[in-house]
């Protein structure tokens, strides 16, 4: 599994949920998964969410942490179980985090702090691989529904940076790696 974060700032429209994205843009080859920091705009056309299309939804916020993911030679139901675990791995360490006194719910594949959305999450098939696309909210202005930020919870870009991104790219990593392993340590059952 790569994983990469990028300091380059970007934005994200939707568009970038696509294969081989993180291979033109951040040269990660095979699966793997990328985080950056940039605004979110996505606009109803490039919602993949039939469900949030038909309804003309859109997802906008001022700033958002973004982890976008491609993985190769498997299902989608596998795509959207490692979706959750994933959530799940952001909920455990903030809630773990001596900066936020907040308890996190993860719901399905969103994350809550009392009914305010923190995070926005999907998971698509490509011709090639499977797609992911999560983003926490740093500063949730302009969201459609009720949401918090992670600068609300009082976590700083720096905190981020160093911390946060990285144990949880490393943490996830594991998990995925962890999991191919278990797949081959056990025998057969005749």
């Amino acid at each position: 599994m790569n994983i990469h974060f990028s300091n380059q700032e970007l934005t994200y429209t939707g568009q970038e949920l696509r294969p081989h994205f993180l291979f033109s843009h951040f040269n990660l080859k095979g699966s793997g998964i990328c985080a950056f920091i940039g605004p979110c705009h996505v606009k109803t056309e490039h919602l993949v969410d039939w469900e949030d299309r038909k309804q003309g939804d859109f997802i906008k916020a001022k700033l958002m942490l973004h982890f976008l993911g491609e993985f190769f030679c498997m299902s989608l139901k596998e795509a959207v179980l490692l979706q959750r675990l994933f959530i799940a791995k952001i909920a455990e360490k903030l809630n773990f985090s001596k900066s936020s006194s907040h308890m996190i719910i993860r719901s399905g594949n969103d994350l809550f702090i009392n009914e305010r959305k923190l995070s926005v999450s999907i998971v698509t098939s490509s011709p090639v691989s499977q797609l992911l696309h999560i983003g926490v909210n740093l500063d949730p202005e302009g969201a459609p529904v009720s949401a918090i930020g992670l600068f609300e919870l009082g976590l700083s870009i720096s905190q981020l940076k160093e911390c946060f991104i990285p144990k949880i790219l490393e943490d996830f990593a594991k998990e995925f790696e962890g999991a191919n392993i278990a797949c081959t340590k056990v025998r057969p059952v005749i």
